[in-house]
C-alpha cells in the first residue's frame, strides 16, 4: 500500500469515528464484491490482501483439494493443485492468484459503493458501542434547530432529537444553546444507534447534584429518593453516614449557590431537599413541608398482591389542621402528590377533627381495639376547650416564604384568623373507614378553598 493511500485510511478514520481495521476490512469487501461480479459468481470464496509496497491489491480464490470435483467453484482436483502447489494434500485450502491484469479505474468505480456502505455500517456500530457504554449519564449537547414539537441536538458529533414530552415546560431553545440531558437508552435501528434522552427524567436531577456538589459525588451523602414535577417543583431526600456532615447543607451550598446552579440548569425549577429517615411516619412529615403536620396513622405497610392478584400499596393517613390542609395539599395537589412518589407511601389527607372516628373505623376493619391503633401525634397543640387549628402567624410567614405557589393574600388570610379565630370543628365522618380511605384520593384531587371558611 502506498502512503497516500494509508493517510486516507487515517483522515477517513478521524472524520467518521471508526477503527483502521474496520476501513480495510470495507475496502476488501468491497473489492472481493466487485471481483465477484465482473469475473467470477457469487459461491466463490474470494481473499482479498493488500500488501505493503503494492499498488494493487492481491486478489486469490481459495479452493479444497479433493479427490473428485463436484463444484468448481470451490473445489479442485488433487492434480491440478500440484501443479499450483506441489507440496500439496487432500483436504487443504489452496489460494490462487486470479488479480486481473487490467483491473484499475472500472473495479474501482464498481467497489465504490460498496465501500461507502461498509463504512457507513462500521461508523453506526462504532456510535452504538460508544455510546452503549454511557446509559443513565449525564452528556452535554448544543442545540442545532428548533421546530415546533421536536428541538434537534448535536451530542459529540451525533443527531439527537429532543421530543416534546422530554423537554422541562416551559424552557426556551435556540440555536447554539448549550444543554445537559440525561441519556436513557441506546438502541440500535436500521437508521443507526437511537439515543433516548430527556430533560424530565428524575435521574436529571441526581446526575446535576452528582456535579455540583462534591460530597454526593464521592459518596459522603447519598440521595436516596427523588420526586420531580419537571419545570415546577422536585423533592430530594439525601442523608449521610457521617455524623461531621449535614446532608442538606452540603447540598444547598452557602448562601445556596450549589443547589441554585442546579436549579438555573432547570430553568429555574425548584429544588427542595429534605432529610431521609428510615421512619416512615417521619419521612412522610418531613415530605409534606412546609405544611405542619398533626397526626399520622400507617394503613398498611407492606406493599402485596390480593387474593385476586390486585396489587394493594401501602398507605398512610396524614391528618392536618383547616389551616393547613391546603399547603400540604399544595397547588393542584402538587405537594402531597411529590411526597407520595418520595415516601413510596399512598397519602389520604384528612382534617384533624375525623381523627377519632377514623381511628374507631380502622380498628372495626382490622377486628381490633381502638386503644391498639397506633397514631403519631406530631405537632397537635391542645388547650382547655379543646385543639386549636389555626396557624401562627410566625409559622403562616415561614410557610409562605417556603412554599411559592402560595399567594401572599392568602397568607395574610390565613395570620388574621390565626389571631381572632378558632376554626370550627367538623362533623366525624359518616363513612366507614374504608370508604374513607378509597375517597382519600379524590380529596387530593381538589382544589382546597381554606380562605373562604369563617
Amino acid at each position: 500500500m502506498r502512503a497516500s493511500f494509508l493517510a486516507a485510511i487515517n483522515q477517513i478514520c478521524s472524520e467518521k469515528n471508526v477503527s483502521p481495521d474496520q476501513v480495510l476490512e470495507a475496502v476488501k469487501q468491497a473489492i472481493a464484491t466487485a471481483y465477484r461480479k465482473d469475473y467470477g459468481n457469487k459461491e466463490q470464496e474470494i481473499r482479498v490482501e493488500l500488501k505493503e509496497g503494492h499498488d494493487l491489491p492481491t486478489i486469490l480464490l481459495i479452493k479444497e483439494v479433493v479427490e473428485t470435483v463436484e463444484n468448481e467453484n470451490f473445489e479442485i482436483s488433487l492434480k491440478d493443485a500440484k501443479k499450483l502447489k506441489p507440496d500439496t494434500e487432500e483436504g487443504d485450502e489452496i489460494a490462487i492468484d486470479v488479480t486481473p491484469i487490467e483491473y484499475g479505474r472500472i473495479a474501482a468505480q464498481a467497489a465504490k459503493q460498496v465501500i461507502l456502505q461498509k463504512l457507513q455500517e462500521a461508523e453506526k456500530q462504532s456510535l452504538y458501542e460508544i455510546f452503549k457504554g454511557r446509559e443513565r449519564e449525564l452528556l452535554t449537547a448544543t442545540v442545532t434547530k428548533v421546530e415546533h414539537n421536536w428541538v434537534t441536538l448535536e451530542i459529540e458529533g451525533m443527531t439527537v432529537t429532543l421530543p416534546w414530552r422530554e423537554q422541562i415546560p416551559g424552557e426556551h431553545y435556540y440555536t447554539g444553546k448549550r444543554i445537559r440531558v440525561y441519556l436513557d437508552t441506546v438502541e440500535m435501528t436500521g437508521k443507526g444507534p437511537q439515543l433516548r434522552i430527556s430533560r424530565t427524567h428524575p435521574e436529571l436531577v441526581r446526575k446535576l447534584l452528582e456535579l455540583e456538589i462534591p460530597e454526593v459525588r464521592n459518596g459522603d451523602v447519598t440521595i436516596m429518593a427523588i420526586a420531580r414535577d419537571p419545570g415546577f417543583r422536585s423533592k430530594v431526600a439525601v442523608r449521610s453516614d457521617d455524623p461531621r456532615i449535614d446532608p442538606i447543607g452540603a447540598c444547598v451550598g452557602q448562601k445556596g449557590v450549589r443547589i441554585q446552579a442546579v436549579m438555573e440548569e432547570l430553568n429555574g425549577e425548584r429544588v427542595d431537599m429534605i432529610e431521609w429517615s428510615e421512619d416512615p411516619i417521619k419521612l412522610i412529615s418531613t415530605a409534606l413541608q412546609p405544611a405542619s403536620i398533626s397526626a399520622v396513622i400507617i394503613v398498611n405497610d407492606t406493599e402485596r398482591l390480593d387474593e385476586e392478584g390486585r396489587r394493594i400499596k401501602k398507605r398512610a393517613a396524614v391528618f392536618v389542621e383547616e389551616a393547613q390542609r391546603p399547603m400540604a395539599i399544595g397547588k393542584k395537589g402538587q405537594n402531597i402528590r411529590l411526597a407520595t412518589q418520595l415516601s413510596n407511601y399512598e397519602l389520604d389527607m384528612y382534617n384533624y377533627e375525623e381523627l377519632p372516628a377514623f381511628k374507631a373505623k380502622l380498628a372495626e376493619l382490622r377486628g381490633e381495639s381502638a386503644d391498639t391503633v397506633v397514631v403519631a401525634e406530631l405537632a397537635v397543640a391542645e388547650n382547655e376547650e379543646g385543639a386549636d387549628t389555626a396557624a401562627t402567624g410566625e409559622q403562616a410567614e415561614t410557610a409562605t416564604e417556603v412554599a411559592s405557589e402560595e399567594p401572599a393574600s392568602k397568607t395574610e388570610k390565613t395570620k388574621k384568623k390565626a389571631t381572632s379565630k378558632k376554626v370550627k370543628k367538623t362533623a366525624a365522618p359518616k363513612e366507614t373507614a374504608e370508604e374513607s380511605v378509597e375517597s382519600a384520593e379524590e380529596n387530593t384531587e381538589k382544589e382546597p378553598q381554606a380562605e373562604e371558611k369563617e
